[in-house]
C-alpha cells in the first residue's frame, strides 16, 4: 500500500461495548459504549456497529458523488442509509451484515442509478474492506 493520506486512532477502555468509552487522537470523538436495549444491555449510549454504519454510510456517499461526477451525471437529493446487522454463526460466534440503501433524487433512471451504486460499491474503502467478509446488500430506489 501506498502511503496513507490519512490517519487516525481511536481508543477504547473501561468494558468495551458494555460500558467503556471510546475516544480519538484529536479529541473530535469521544463517546460512551453501551450493549443495545435489544441485546439485554441498558442501551442509552452508542454501540460499535452503529459507529461503523456511520462511517460506511457517510464513505460510501462521498464514493457515489465521485462516480457520477467522473460519469457528469448529477447526482441530486441522495441520502445513503447503512443498516449493520449484529447476529450468531450456525457455531455461536458473532458475524456482521449489511443493508445499503442508496436514494438518488432528480428524476435519474432506475438503471443508471443501479449502475452508480455498483460503481460506488466497487470503489468504497469501505465495502472494499467488507468485501468476502461481510454480506452486503444493496438497494437502489429513485425518486
Amino acid at each position: 500500500m501506498a502511503a496513507p493520506l490519512y490517519s487516525t486512532t481511536a481508543t477504547s477502555t473501561g468494558d468495551g461495548r458494555a460500558g467503556g468509552r471510546v475516544v480519538t487522537d484529536d479529541g473530535l470523538l469521544d463517546v460512551t459504549l453501551a450493549i443495545p436495549a435489544s441485546m439485554g444491555g441498558p442501551g442509552g449510549a452508542t454501540n460499535p456497529e452503529q459507529l461503523f454504519a456511520a462511517g460506511w454510510s457517510s464513505c460510501f456517499h462521498s464514493a457515489l458523488k465521485m462516480v457520477a461526477a467522473q460519469r457528469k451525471t448529477p447526482v441530486e437529493q441522495s441520502t445513503v442509509s447503512a443498516e449493520v446487522h449484529l447476529g450468531r454463526t450456525d457455531e455461536g460466534g458473532l458475524v456482521l451484515g449489511a443493508a445499503l440503501h442508496v436514494h438518488i433524487g432528480g428524476g435519474i433512471a432506475q438503471g443508471l442509478a443501479e449502475e452508480l451504486v455498483a460503481a460506488a460499491h466497487a470503489v468504497c474503502p469501505y465495502s472494499l474492506a467488507t468485501r468476502g467478509n461481510v454480506s452486503v446488500t444493496l438497494t437502489t430506489t429513485v425518486g
